[in-house]
C-alpha cells in the first residue's frame, strides 16, 4: 500500500513543525531493522504502523546502532539524519505512553 498526497508533500517541504512530527514518527520507537531481510521487527504493531507511515511520508528509519545508540533516518531528498538516543522510557499502563529522549543535531 502506498500513500500519496501532493498537498502533504508540499506542506512537508515548507512546514518545519510538520517535518518534525514526521521525524518523531520515524525515531520514537524500539523497532529493530533486520539487515539481512531489510524488514522491521517490532513487538508493537502500533510502532510498526507509525514507522511505516513516516516512511511513506519520505522519512525512512534505517538503523539503530546498539553500541553508540545512534538512530539514522534517511529523507527521500537524500538527506541523512543521525540522532543520539539518550534514554527510552518504556510504555507503562500508568503513564499510557512511551518516550524517547534524543540529542538534537
Amino acid at each position: 500500500m502506498c500513500f500519496h498526497d501532493e498537498d502533504l508533500k508540499s506542506d512537508l517541504e515548507h512546514d518545519e513543525a510538520l517535518r518534525r512530527v514526521v521525524m518523531f514518527l520515524a525515531t520514537c520507537h524500539t523497532i529493530i531493522v533486520d539487515q539481512k531481510k531489510g524488514t522491521y521487527n517490532s513487538a508493537s504493531p502500533d510502532e510498526l504502523a507509525l514507522v511505516n507511515a513516516a516512511k511513506q511520508f519520505g522519512y525512512e528509519f534505517k538503523e539503530r546502532d546498539e553500541f553508540d545508540n545512534i538512530v539514522v533516518v534517511n529523507r527521500n531528498t537524500g538527506e541523512e539524519f543521525k540522532y543520539k538516543l539518550l534514554n527510552v522510557c518504556e510504555f507503562t499502563s500508568t503513564r499510557k505512553r512511551m518516550s524517547c529522549i534524543y540529542r538534537d543535531p
